[in-house]
């Protein structure tokens, strides 16, 4: 088979893929023209609070281990330059970027984390609410 006709298998069943992926159920793409049924997707506290306590895993190893030879790194440049070797600016530059990465991702490990925390919370206390209230309204319904 040719590349022309492997990228064109590939681009059209990209695009198969295109279509029939998950579509949430709080905005209409289409506005005007329907396009299927409910969603059926569906997540549980307990899905969410397995994935953030992962994300808080990752984000504990990886703030021990990602740094454990910054010192050693630093001094090593620091010498490789002092001695006259180019190769020192440059594994600073690579501790230097390795560094900004290993931050980044340890941030968006803590932001996901806590924004599933918050998520599980949010929706247990307004499950709480809407059961109370519900069994507000039953109790009403007898003394009218």
């Amino acid at each position: 088979m040719s590349f022309d006709a492997m990228w064109g298998q590939a681009r059209s069943t990209a695009a198969a893929r295109q279509q029939s992926s998950m579509q949430l159920n709080h905005a209409d793409p289409y506005p005007g023209i329907t396009t299927g049924g409910a969603s059926d997707y569906t997540i549980t506290s307990p899905d969410l609070k397995a994935v953030g306590n992962d994300a808080q895993e990752l984000y504990h190893h990886l703030e021990t281990d990602a740094f454990h030879a910054g010192a050693t790194t630093c001094t090593a440049s620091t010498e490789l330059t002092d001695d006259g070797f180019k190769t020192g600016s440059a594994l600073y530059s690579a501790w230097d970027t390795w560094r900004s990465q290993a931050e980044a991702l340890l941030s968006a490990c803590a932001h996901i984390h806590n924004h599933l925390e918050d998520t599980v919370w949010t929706h247990k206390n307004h499950e709480e609410t809407l059961v109370t209230n519900l069994s507000v309204e039953e109790i009403d319904k007898h003394f009218k």
